[in-house]
Parts: C-alpha cells; structure tokens; sequence
C-alpha cells in the first residue's frame, strides 16, 4: 500500500513489478514490437485502486508502516495521509492456526459462519463506501499450521454444515477465501497454507466463475532456487545437497518458530526441487540428493531477511564442485510487487472470464496450484513463458515458441 502511494507520488519506480516495467514481445523478433504490458492488456491504472483489510491489530497503515520499518521514515512521511486514512477491521483469527501472535482486532461473536457472514458485509460495505466496480483479495497474512484436506472440505453443503459447527478443520484463511468466493472476489493465496487447495473451494470458484490462485508468495531464497536449479538441469549437472538456512527477525519470522506453521512452509520450500530437477527421470544426477530448509528466527534482522545456500553439485566423470549463496533481501520490499501484479492480473483475468486455478500465474509461488493431478511447473523461465503467452492469448496474438525456423528458411 505505502509503495503504491509512493510510486504515483512519483517518490519511486515499482522495480519487481511485471505489470509496470516489463515489456512483451509480439509476432518475430524482426518485427520490432516490444509494448510494456501495461499498454497491452488493458490493467487496471494505479490510481484506478483503492486498498482495504483485516488485521488483528488496529494500527493505521501508517502506523504499521512505521512500526515495520521497512520504508524509509522520510519516505513514509510523505504518504502518510493516505496510510492514515486505511484502519484494519477487525480479522477471523484462531490461535490454533497462528500459535506465536494475538491481537484485539478480532471478531469474537458467533459461528464460523457467523465469522463468514461478517466478512461477506465488511466486503459489501467497503465496496459501496469505495465505489469499487470489481475487487481483489490477497491473504498476505501468517503461516498457518499445516493441515490436510479433511471430510468438510469436500462438498459446499459439508462445508457450510461445517462452519455453521464450528468444525475445527476449518482454517480462518479458508473463511476468508469463502466469503470472497460467495462474494464475487478473485481470491490470491499468498502464504502456504491449504486454503483454496480443497475440493469444496476449487468447485465453488470454478461454479461462480471466478478466478483463484497460490500459493505462497516466491520471494527470497526459493526465487534463488528457480533461477539455479532450472540451470543445473539444462547442462546436466548434477547435485549431492542443498542445504538452506535462513534468518528472519519480521513477524512473518516469528510465527514461523512454532512447528506447526514452519511445517506447513517447509512443505513449500522443499517442493520446488524434486518438480524442477525430476530425480525419477535423471536418476544418475539426482536421485537421493538431500535437500534441507531451516528457518531462524532472529529479531535484530528484522524484515532484512538472510538466506544462505550450499549447493554440491558434480560435473564430468563425477567430480564435485560447489556453489554458496549469501542472499542479503528484504522480504516486504521483494513480495510487494507480487502483492500488486496478482491484484492486477486476477483483475484482468476475471474480465477475460476466466475461471478457476490460473496456472499462468504460478510465476509468483512456491507452491503453484495446479488441475488435480497435474504436477506444477518450477521452472521460472518456463513460467515465464507461460505467463506472456497467457496474456498473447487473450489479445489475438500469435504465442511465441521460440522455434525460430521462419528466420533461416
């Protein structure tokens, strides 16, 4: 939100934002047509939206702002009217999801459902006070403790039935993604979570017609690891070990030291190689490399996040070499331009009438949803491609192969 302000008060360039700097390619490489995909696909403007949310606590944006010291003060002092202006209503919250944080700004009255209905009329409300024409949800909340799918999430009258009992299968990120749901809202999942990765939330986007997506926000060290492993591959190099380890001192960290929440992102994190490298069809390269995460909470860092990398690897005839990566990010500052190009995307892909899990956006997760039984591309070169060509689609433009024949024939 403070960047968004920033960057139409001209205080700054939205740098990690595909929808505001990158360019696409149409028709051959001799053509010359490069527009920024902004003039291409007709996004919503900048000053087209209007940001509001849930929190457990009742900091003003600015005073989250300030309180996160991720922007410079001077900075945030210059949007500090438009910040102030965003107060948080009151957040769904469980403990037993969210085990190391606790807020007062919580709605503490009533049934699930109850919880669901409220979410429904903060929806309602904040559209009607905005005169918001279409919106967007993203869950940029806490880790929740891992889960599995259970019985109440199979059909919506197991669901419903389920919210209306209190059944405590059911996680407040999936109360949110109903009520967006049954509201009309595309819904973007940016934690790990299980959420919408349910059959009951799946066939209700698919029936509304509204588009979903996730999950897990592809933001430090996993976006290292898309950029390394698809590289590995492509030479046939092959890999003994990777050990990473991160610290982190940001709330995010904090709620990460409980084990259930860490295991829910474990989950994520230690996906992406086995999808890239596929061990069961280069067995002599990759089978049996061990592959370890660990997350550390550690204040003084705060949302400077730290994310070390030992990578062994081998090359010809079996000889070892190594590769060491000492990722120095700020958490908040890479996410955000996801954050706004997923508000933006699933915008445009709800006006397209497209519905569902959107692969095409899998570009922005660790975890990318896919149709059941479909394994999720890693590769991020590939998503990439996936995503321009999605975007080539839906304007009547040729999709780019990258064959390049026509030029030598």
């Amino acid at each position: 939100m403070a960047g968004v302000e920033a960057v139409k008060r001209g205080l700054g360039v939205p740098v990690g934002s595909l929808t505001q700097l990158s360019t696409i390619r149409l028709g051959k490489r001799t053509d010359g047509r490069s527009p920024l995909i902004k003039d291409f696909v007709p996004l919503a403007g900048l000053n087209d939206l209007v940001f509001g949310g849930w929190d457990i606590y009742e900091d003003t944006a600015y005073e989250a702002a300030a309180n996160a010291k991720v922007l410079d003060k001077d900075l945030l002092t210059q949007v500090k009217d438009p910040l102030s202006a965003i107060r948080p209503m009151k957040a769904v919250f469980d403990p037993e999801y969210i085990r190391r944080i606790n807020g007062p700004n919580v709605k503490t009255e009533g049934t699930k459902m109850d919880k669901a209905q409220m979410l429904m009329d903060d929806i309602e409300q904040f559209r009607k006070k905005h005169n918001c024409a279409r919106l967007v949800m993203v869950w940029c909340a806490s880790t929740e403790v891992y889960h599995k799918p259970a019985a109440v999430h199979q059909t919506l009258k197991d669901f419903e039935c389920g919210l209306m009992k209190n059944d405590p299968e059911i996680a407040p990120s999936q109360i949110y993604a109903y009520a967006a749901l049954k509201s009309g809202v595309p819904f973007a999942n940016g934690a790990p979570n299980l959420t919408t990765d349910t059959p009951v939330l799946l066939d209700l986007a698919r029936e509304r017609n509204i588009p979903i997506c996730g999950k897990d926000f592809k933001t430090g060290q996993t976006f290292m690891k898309t950029l390394i492993a698809p590289g590995l591959k492509a030479r046939m190099l092959g890999l003994s070990g990777w050990f990473s380890t991160n610290i982190l001192g940001n709330r995010d960290g904090e709620v990460l030291e409980d084990p259930g929440s860490f295991k829910t992102k474990e989950e994520t994190k230690l996906s992406v190689l086995d999808q890239i490298l596929q061990p069961k069809l280069y067995p002599e390269l990759y089978k049996d490399f061990y592959h370890a995460v660990r997350i550390n909470y550690y204040p003084p860092r705060g949302d400077a996040k730290e994310g070390w990398d030992n990578i062994d690897i081998f090359g010809w005839l079996g000889y070892p070499m190594q590769i060491k990566i000492d990722f120095l990010c700020r958490d908040s500052i890479l996410a955000a331009p996801l954050v706004l190009d997923l508000v933006l995307f699933m915008d445009l892909a709800q006006r397209t009438g497209m519905r569902g899990i959107q692969e095409w956006l899998s570009f922005y997760f660790k975890a990318p949803m896919t149709a059941p039984g479909l394994y999720p591309e890693h590769d991020i070169f590939i998503q990439l491609m996936k995503l321009k060509n999605t975007l080539r689609w839906m304007r009547g433009e040729d999709l780019i192969t990258h064959l390049g024949l026509e030029y030598y024939d």
